[in-house]
């Protein structure tokens, strides 16, 4: 890992006008366009930025804030602060499937398991899967990964009772296919996909490690077996800035 002495950014100019954190921002921003911070890199700390620029945490968290509203960077909770990736190319067909789509990119596929619970169907998820208003469904909370960084986060509901424990066996292998396939679904295919865009919450923003605030690329789907039975509802939330949907 680079530490910020490494980055050729320049000292600070005092009294000029020019706030101290956008100095900042402008500085690490030229480091990552010129590429001594390569995409998927992680930056230094923030006290070591702050100890190289000569300033509190508070002006390079502000500083940082800017660049991951700007899309070049993000924030991850514990982890730190990394360049972006560019945008996955993310084919929506017949054939979706996220852990394919990322691999043939050459980047790790993971899907974390936020959540699970078994509820009533309201009018819309029954609507989607073919029930009963009220049916049992199970609904899962799940957040996709790409080399470690977020890509989407879902809320996913599956009919019970013929996907109970489809949460454990999600959890184990991290992917909606694989688990599947524990399930005796050797294949399934995409009945339909409606496309839209809004801002992201703060609690999907947290999930997506992006500025609350931020736009979001919402995907809402239904999924049917090998013979025409529907088996899942989707409501997906891209960060918009990390894929490039391609509808084929």
């Amino acid at each position: 890992m680079q530490d910020a002495s490494d980055t050729g950014v320049t000292a600070l100019q005092r009294g000029g006008g020019l706030a101290a954190w956008r100095q900042i921002a402008d500085a690490l921003g030229h480091a990552i366009h010129s590429g001594e911070f390569a995409a998927g890199a992680q930056l230094p700390a923030e006290s070591a930025l702050a100890a190289r620029f000569g300033v509190n945490r508070h002006t390079v968290r502000r500083a940082l804030g800017v660049l991951a509203e700007g899309g070049l960077v993000r924030t991850s909770q514990g982890k730190g602060t990394f360049v972006e990736q560019g945008p996955l190319t993310y084919p929506i067909g017949p054939r979706t499937r996220f852990s394919e789509i990322v691999s043939r990119a050459g980047r790790e596929a993971w899907g974390d398991l936020v959540s699970a619970a078994a509820v009533p169907a309201d009018a819309e998820w029954a609507e989607a899967l073919g029930l009963a208003p009220g049916a049992p469904i199970l609904e899962l909370l799940t957040r996709h990964l790409a080399d470690g960084a977020p890509i989407s986060t879902a809320r996913t509901c599956l009919p019970l009772p013929r996907f109970s424990g489809f949460d454990a066996a999600y959890a184990d292998c991290g992917s909606i296919t694989r688990a599947y396939a524990r399930f005796g679904v050797a294949d399934y295919t995409r009945l339909s996909t409606r496309i839209g865009a809004r801002p992201a919450t703060a609690a999907e923003a947290g999930r997506l490690d992006i500025a609350p605030g931020r736009t979001v690329i919402a995907l809402t789907s239904v999924n049917v077996d090998g013979e025409g039975r529907r088996i899942q509802a989707t409501r997906s939330l891209f960060a918009a800035d990390r894929v490039e949907l391609v509808v084929e």
